[in-house]
């Protein structure tokens, strides 16, 4: 049977998941218990979210051919999932959004993808919305090509257009809309190179996912580069250290529609998982017994971000979670950092604080979160980039490329905090609907915490999105947040009588009746400086029982903060406790007179 591999890149939440829902259904792969929208977002978290976090694959019969499909994270804080599968395709689908046009995102994957030397088949998808330019989608994606070095037979890209969320596509825009899928299939026939094989050649199976089965141990998933792979079969594995060990291969599985089907032998050019080696990890490479072949290691960009994760010494700490203690948290980091390819970990001279680096907030908010979510109780804190220093000396700090459509009514707003924050524009572009498309540079410090300031800013209606570009010279000091933290000075359950005193301070992060610490942050100052409040105090009673004497207590509703909006509002001397049922900010230290001297 002929073999094609492909992957589906794009920009986040340009449909690349909702266009394979379109590819399982018409070949037939999903049955109507597994039919919902993304059914290839199985994480929890990426149901909520709306976007891939983890690479997947799956496997489509069209026409006797199979045809293997790899769906892949559009956001750039999970390149490290983008970069490592890439390697087991031999083309690309590329989705753009027929109104976005390429975004900084699609920049980066299709770097990736012209870099192995694949051919992209384009992918106009969301021709069917108000507003589309499908011509200008063309037009961008030619000069992405040629801004990214394409060679001329890259260059000569196919296009096809398609509405995922409707199910077809069609290769002329007169016949919109189209039946269904079966033109982009029969292009991926036509398009893709088939399979070379190289079965009769010795083993090479390099892994580039992992997962775990309670029953089988550690799971490796990867592609059979040459020669065979059986169920049974004894094979040594050639470590990225430059180590070999022999094991047994024990389970082999394929992959059709959403199902791992156990196989008893499977030949090369085929994507598989295999099980019975309990120390594989990524980028290690699988060979016949006594003849080991390694491939070279897959190469990951550096992270540039990192956070401290520190051990909960809060005055709530075991109440909440089931895993407290610093063996705990250091068991689970390192476990994470086995799958998940773009982490670091590095010692402090503290043991209850480990340095995590990652891509980006996005990433290491993700790993907060599913931790968060297994029963673990931490603290963390701000984000800060990753500073390096070149042959002279110099400092050097990673710069993003960030791309903002907002209302026209916005912009000058939006702009003035942009440059604030040391960011140079770059493109400004007004477009007849109302919106402005507006490009900077601006270094990653400057990112960190405007996600929240240009949602209010835009009233919800702009769109951002940025991708890390370049280290270049450090931009000097950048001001934090403008406004201080309005923090508890007692402990107990919060009071609506006391909360209606203090929210003429700030605006509050609490209701009525939650229980709060000395040193925890229960709203956002009106003004520069920190206030500490009382939300506990309770109204005195007295006798007086005149008219008028009792106001209303009048409450303005909380703001209720999500885990990415608890870590944007970090400052330096604040952390974010994380516990499987809340999040509370406060001051890393939480003595009142031990703060003020520390401060002095």
């Amino acid at each position: 049977m002929e073999i094609r591999n492909i992957a589906i890149i794009a920009h986040v939440d340009h449909g690349k998941t909702t266009l394979l829902d379109a590819i399982l259904r018409q070949t037939g792969s999903v049955t109507t218990k597994e039919d919902r929208e993304r059914i290839m977002d199985s994480n929890d978290l990426e149901q909520e979210k709306g976007i891939t976090i983890l690479a997947k694959n799956t496997s489509v019969l069209y026409k006797g051919t199979r045809i293997n499909v790899v769906d892949t994270p559009g956001h750039a804080d999970f390149g490290g999932e983008v970069e490592r599968v890439l390697s087991m395709t031999d083309c690309t689908l590329l989705l753009i959004d027929a109104f976005d046009g390429p975004m900084p995102q699609t920049r980066f994957v299709l770097g990736k993808s012209l870099q192995l030397g694949h051919k992209p088949i384009v992918v106009v998808n969301k021709v069917d919305r108000e507003g589309a330019r499908p011509g200008f989608a063309v037009d961008k994606s030619f000069d992405l090509f040629s801004d990214l070095g394409a060679s001329d037979e890259q260059l000569d890209f196919p296009i096809i257009y398609a509405s995922a969320k409707q199910g077809w596509a069609t290769l002329d825009m007169k016949d919109v809309p189209g039946q269904n899928v079966e033109p982009l299939l029969d292009m991926v026939l036509k398009h893709v190179p088939k399979v070379v094989d190289k079965s009769s050649d010795s083993l090479q199976f390099q892994v580039t996912s992992l997962d775990y089965n309670d029953y089988v141990g550690r799971i490796a998933i990867g592609k059979i580069y040459a020669g065979k792979l059986k169920k049974g079969q004894d094979v040594t594995l050639a470590k990225i250290n430059g180590t070999t060990a022999n094991y047994k291969i024990t389970k082999l599985f394929g992959f059709q529609g959403l199902q791992r089907v156990e196989q008893d032998e499977l030949g090369s050019g085929d994507i598989v998982a295999i099980a019975g080696i309990p120390d594989v990890f990524i980028g290690d490479t699988v060979c016949d017994l006594g003849k080991p072949l390694p491939l070279p290691a897959i190469q990951v960009e550096e992270p540039t971000v990192s956070m401290y994760f520190l051990v909960n010494n809060s005055p709530f700490v075991g109440k909440e979670g089931k895993f407290i203690t610093t063996r705990n948290l250091r068991e689970r980091l390192d476990r994470e950092l086995e799958t998940n390819v773009a982490l670091r970990l590095e010692e402090t001279e503290d043991k209850d604080r480990f340095k995590v680096l990652g891509r980006g907030e996005l990433h290491l908010s993700v790993l907060i979160e599913t931790m968060r979510r297994e029963g673990f109780e931490l603290n963390v804190s701000k984000p800060e980039v990753i500073i390096k220093r070149n042959e002279n000396g110099e400092k050097l700090e990673p710069f993003e490329t960030l791309v903002m459509d907002l209302p026209d009514a916005y912009t000058g707003a939006v702009i003035s905090e942009l440059n604030r924050r040391k960011g140079e524009m770059t493109a400004m572009d007004a477009h007849a609907s109302g919106m402005t498309r507006v490009e900077y540079n601006i270094p990653t410090r400057g990112i960190i915490g405007f996600r929240g300031f240009f949602i209010s800013e835009t009233r919800g209606e702009g769109v951002m999105s940025s991708r890390f570009s370049q280290y270049d010279l450090y931009k000097g000091d950048i001001p934090g947040r403008k406004n201080g933290a309005l923090i508890s000075m007692d402990g107990g359950d919060t009071t609506a009588y006391a909360l209606w005193k203090a929210q003429e301070r700030g605006e509050l992060f609490v209701p009525p009746q939650t229980p709060v610490y000395p040193g925890m942050i229960v709203g956002i100052h009106s003004r520069e400086n920190d206030l500490e409040v009382n939300p506990v105090r309770e109204k005195k009673l007295t006798n007086v029982r005149a008219s008028g004497s009792d106001e209303a207590i009048r409450l303005v509703p909380h703001k209720k903060l999500t885990l990415e909006q608890s870590i944007e509002f970090l400052d330096d001397d604040e952390l974010l406790e994380v516990t499987p049922a809340s999040l509370r900010l406060r001051k890393k230290i939480l003595d009142p007179s031990q703060r003020k001297r520390s401060g002095k």
